[in-house]
């Protein structure tokens, strides 16, 4: 187990049913806040920041049990991005417990709003906005261009 690694290249179907339960426990934390629920969110991106999907709960559960049961298909999509998005849920997943710890109840519901909305376009619609602004800083020159030069070659290792 390498701390860092990420994968170059993930299973989109993966990510989005990952997503799902990001939503999940965004509107369950939303609805009935605690600090075990946010502190279960911000383990999930925690573990899928350091050590990629692989050793997140959700993500293996749905990488070794749901998407094998339900024969869902591979469909390679680029990795930098991905984690990209994840250290941005982790942002907000930290602000909102640190907001609940604040006793900042408006303030926690909207930090934890937003990451719902997000989560929710990645999950239903397929659209990562992490990803979107992470195609934005490439073109701009904020993120090099090597990052993500072997997940270009989607074929490239599973």
């Amino acid at each position: 187990m390498k701390l860092g690694y990420y994968p170059d290249v993930v299973n989109e179907n993966a990510t989005r049913i990952v997503a799902f339960s990001v939503v999940v426990i965004g509107v369950l934390s939303i609805l009935f806040p605690n600090p075990y629920l946010l502190g279960f969110l911000l383990f999930g991106f925690t573990a899928r920041l350091s050590y990629g999907p692989k050793y997140e709960p959700f993500a293996w559960l749905t990488a070794n049990w749901i998407v094998p049961k339900l024969k869902i298909s591979f469909i390679g999509t680029a990795g930098p991005p991905k984690r990209f998005a994840q250290a941005i849920g982790f942002s907000f997943a930290l602000a909102a417990l640190i907001l609940y710890f604040l006793n900042l109840g408006t303030a926690y519901q909207i930090v934890l709003g937003i990451l719902v909305f997000f989560a929710s376009l990645e999950s239903f619609l397929g659209f990562c906005a992490g990803c979107f602004f992470f195609g934005i800083l490439m073109k701009l020159g904020v993120i090099p261009e090597e990052i993500c030069e072997r997940c270009n070659n989607l074929s490239f290792n599973k």
